[in-house]
C-alpha cells in the first residue's frame, strides 16, 4: 500500500507530534502497569516494544487520512477518526508484537492502557489549540464590536447553536450577537456558547431596555428557527414588537443552506417574507409515492406558463418525467416556461405548445401525437372581476375547456387528469366560482363512469403572490407609497405559497388514484387558519419597514361584483372525510349523472359559440349549478 507521504509543513509538524505523543503514550502505559519495575526491564525489550508500537502507529495514522483536517477548526468528525485510528494501531500492534516478539516485555493490560492514554494524548492537543483559536477571537471579537449590527436571537435551538459559532470563528462576521430570546422559559438564564438567554418573547420590551441601558442595544432580531415551526400568532407578535420598538425581523435561512453558509465562510439572515407570518405547520409528503407518480410517465400540463401551472413545470421536472408537454394560451408566458425548462433541466425531454382548451380539434391533435399519461390541467380565467364581467368566455374555458381536455384523456387513454380547482367553487356567489364548480361536476361524474382513465378534482385557496392575488397589487400600492386598498375591512381568504400547493397537489394526485373509493370525491387541500385581509396588509407595511395607518394609509374601497366575504372549502351537503394523507380531506359532493351533464354541457357550447348573450348564459349557468346564488 503507497502511504501519503505529507511534506515538511503543518502536516508534517502534526505527525511528527502524534508520533512523539504515540512514543511518550507507550512509556506512560508501561510504567502504569509495572510501576517502579520499569527500571528492572531490560531497556532493548521496552525500546523494542516502544519502537514498534510507534512505527505501528505512525503507518496507521498516515493510512486513515488523521491529517487532512486543520487543528484549529477540529470537531466530532475528528475525534472520530482519531478514536478509529488509535483502536486500529493499537490492535495491529497487539498482532504484530505477538508475532515479532511473542508479547515478550509487553504486559497483556499494555495496550488497552495505552489505547486510553493515547486518545487522550491526540484529542486533548487538538481540543487545546482549538481552544487556544477560539478564545483569541472571542476576546477579538468583544473588542471589536464597532461597524457591527447588533443583533438579538430569537430560539435556543441547533441554528442559534451553528450561527453563534460561526460568528464567533469569523473575525470579519458582520453581527455582534448580545443576547437570545426563548420561545418558552425553558433555557432562560442558561447559555448557549456564553450567550444568555435573557428572557422569553413576552418580555422582549424589557429585555431590549436593559439592553440599552448596557449600550448593547440591538438593531435588529433574528429568527434563528424555522417559520414553519413557528406559531403564527407569535411571529405576528414580533413582527408588531419589531415595529413599535424600531427593530428589523429577519430570519436565518434552513438548517442545511446555513451549514453551507458557514462552510463558505459567508453569514447570512435574510428579510423576513410574507409567506412566514402564514405560521403554516410542516406538512409530511409522501415523497416516494410522488416520485413514482411521475418517474417516467408522459406529462402534459395545461396552463403552463401560470403561477400554478408553472411551478407544477419545474417540480414535475425534478422527478425524471419521460417527457413533458407543456400547453399555454400565453406567447410570452409559453416562452418563459419553454426557457426555463431548457436551462434548468435540459435533460428532459419537452414540446411546448400554442393552443387554447377550448379549440377541440387542436387538442384531440396534440394528445394523440404527445401520447400523455398524466394530465395536468391548470388552465382558467381566475380572476373573479374580469370573469364576472366576461361571463362567456370565463364559462368557456373554465368548464367547456375542462370538458374538452378531460374527454381527451379519456379517449387518448390517459392514466389520469387531475384538474385544479378553488374554493369559490363552494357555494358559488360569482361566475368565475360557478365555472369551477361545473367543472368540479364534470369531472367527478367522469371518474366514476371512467373504466380505466381516472378523474382528480383538487380544490383549494389562494396562492401567494399569484397573478390576480391581492399581495402583487398591494405590493405596487405600497412602491408608490399608498395607500393600500383593502375592499371590506372583515373580508378573509386562505392562502398558501404556491410550493406547498404545488407539493400538496402532486400528494393527492398520488393518492387520488390509489383506492377505488375515492372516485367521484373532490379532494381539498388543508389551508390551516383563514387571514383577514386587512391584516395581511398591515403585516406587508410593516415588513417594508413602515407603519400602518401613519406611514401608510388603509382604504376600504367596498366589495366588488361577485366576491364574498369569506371563503369556505367545503359546503354543508358535502361530507368531509379525512383522505388519511397529510394535508388532504375529501369531500363527498352530490353527483350528476355523466350522459346529462355532457348533453348539457354541450348543448351550453354550442349556443356560447353562436354568440348566447351575457345574461342568457349566467342564467343558464344558474340551472346547471343549483347552489349558485350570485352576489
Amino acid at each position: 500500500m503507497k502511504l501519503p507521504l505529507p511534506r515538511l509543513n503543518r502536516f508534517g509538524l502534526a505527525l511528527a507530534h502524534d508520533i512523539v505523543m504515540a512514543a511518550l503514550a507507550y512509556l506512560l502505559a508501561l510504567y502504569l502497569r509495572v510501576g517502579d519495575d520499569i527500571v528492572t526491564t531490560p531497556v532493548s525489550l521496552i525500546l523494542a516494544g516502544g519502537g514498534l508500537f510507534t512505527v505501528t502507529c505512525t503507518v496507521v495514522f498516515l493510512a486513515s487520512g488523521l491529517y487532512r483536517g486543520i487543528w484549529a477548526f477540529s470537531s466530532v468528525s475528528d475525534l472520530k477518526r482519531i478514536f478509529q485510528a488509535v483502536s486500529i494501531a493499537v490492535v495491529a500492534f497487539t498482532m504484530v508484537a505477538f508475532f515479532v516478539m511473542r508479547l515478550e516485555g509487553v504486559p497483556r493490560t499494555l495496550p488497552v492502557i495505552v489505547w486510553f492514554i493515547l486518545l487522550a494524548f491526540l484529542g486533548g492537543s487538538r481540543l487545546f489549540l482549538r481552544l487556544l483559536r477560539e478564545r483569541r477571537l472571542s476576546a477579538l471579537w468583544e473588542k471589536s464590536g464597532g461597524g457591527r449590527v447588533n443583533v438579538l436571537l430569537v430560539g435556543a435551538g441547533d441554528e442559534a447553536d451553528l450561527f453563534i459559532r460561526a460568528v464567533a470563528s469569523n473575525p470579519q462576521a458582520p453581527f455582534r450577537i448580545v443576547g437570545i430570546i426563548g420561545e418558552n422559559d425553558k433555557r432562560v438564564g442558561r447559555n448557549v456558547h456564553s450567550i444568555k438567554v435573557l428572557g422569553t418573547v413576552a418580555e422582549l420590551a424589557d429585555i431590549i431596555e436593559k439592553l440599552r441601558e448596557k449600550n448593547m442595544a440591538p438593531s435588529r432580531l433574528v429568527i434563528t428557527r424555522s417559520t414553519t415551526r413557528m406559531n403564527a400568532a407569535m411571529m405576528a407578535t414580533l413582527l408588531d414588537q419589531c415595529t413599535t420598538l424600531g427593530l428589523k425581523l429577519s430570519r436565518l435561512p434552513a438548517l442545511t443552506e446555513l451549514q453551507n453558509d458557514v462552510r463558505s465562510a459567508r453569514l447570512p439572515d435574510q428579510p423576513l417574507a410574507l409567506e412566514d407570518l402564514l405560521g403554516r405547520p410542516e406538512t409530511i409528503l409522501n415523497r416516494e409515492a410522488i416520485t413514482k407518480l411521475i418517474t417516467g410517465k408522459r406529462v402534459l400540463i395545461t396552463g403552463a406558463g401560470g403561477t400554478i401551472g408553472s411551478e407544477l413545470v419545474r417540480q414535475i421536472a425534478a422527478l425524471a418525467p419521460a417527457h413533458m408537454t407543456v400547453l399555454d394560451l400565453c406567447e410570452f408566458n409559453l416562452y418563459k416556461i419553454e426557457m426555463e425548462l431548457t436551462e434548468s433541466f435540459p435533460l428532459v425531454s419537452k414540446r411546448a405548445y400554442l393552443a387554447d382548451v377550448r379549440d377541440r380539434t387542436r387538442l384531440v391533435q396534440i394528445f394523440k401525437d404527445e401520447k400523455p399519461e398524466l394530465v395536468f390541467h391548470a388552465a382558467a380565467i381566475k380572476h373573479v372581476p374580469i370573469a364576472e364581467f366576461n361571463a362567456r368566455e370565463a364559462i368557456l374555458t373554465n368548464a367547456v375547456g375542462t370538458h374538452i381536455v378531460a374527454d381527451c384523456a379519456a379517449q387518448s387513454g390517459a392514466e389520469a387528469m387531475l384538474m385544479i380547482s378553488t374554493d369559490k367553487a363552494v357555494y358559488p356567489t360569482n361566475v368565475m366560482g360557478a365555472t369551477k364548480r361545473l367543472a368540479e361536476m364534470y369531472i367527478q361524474a367522469l371518474d366514476i363512469l371512467s373504466p380505466a382513465s381516472r378523474f382528480v378534482t383538487v380544490r383549494f385557496g389562494n396562492v401567494l403572490g399569484s397573478t390576480g392575488s391581492v399581495v402583487p397589487r398591494f405590493q405596487d400600492q405600497l412602491a408608490k407609497g399608498g395607500p393600500i386598498t383593502v375592499t371590506h375591512p372583515d373580508i378573509t381568504r386562505y392562502f398558501m405559497t404556491v410550493r406547498e400547493a404545488v407539493e400538496l397537489v402532486l400528494q393527492a394526485m398520488a393518492f387520488g388514484i390509489q383506492p377505488s373509493e375515492v372516485r367521484g370525491k373532490v379532494m381539498v387541500l388543508d389551508m390551516g387558519q383563514p387571514v383577514k385581509i386587512v391584516d395581511l396588509a398591515r403585516q406587508m407595511i410593516r415588513l417594508a419597514g413602515l407603519r400602518p395607518d401613519e406611514d401608510i394609509k388603509i382604504e376600504f374601497t367596498g366589495l366588488r361584483p361577485g366576491e364574498k366575504l369569506y371563503e369556505e372549502l367545503f359546503s354543508p351537503s358535502e361530507e368531509l372525510i379525512h383522505a388519511g394523507v397529510d394535508g388532504v380531506f375529501l369531500a363527498k359532493s352530490p353527483t350528476v349523472e355523466l350522459p346529462q351533464l355532457q348533453q348539457s354541457i354541450n348543448n351550453f357550447a354550442t349556443l356560447l359559440q353562436a354568440g348566447m348573450t351575457e345574461t342568457a348564459a349566467i342564467a343558464r349557468l344558474e340551472e346547471l349549478v343549483p347552489e349558485f346564488k350570485r352576489g
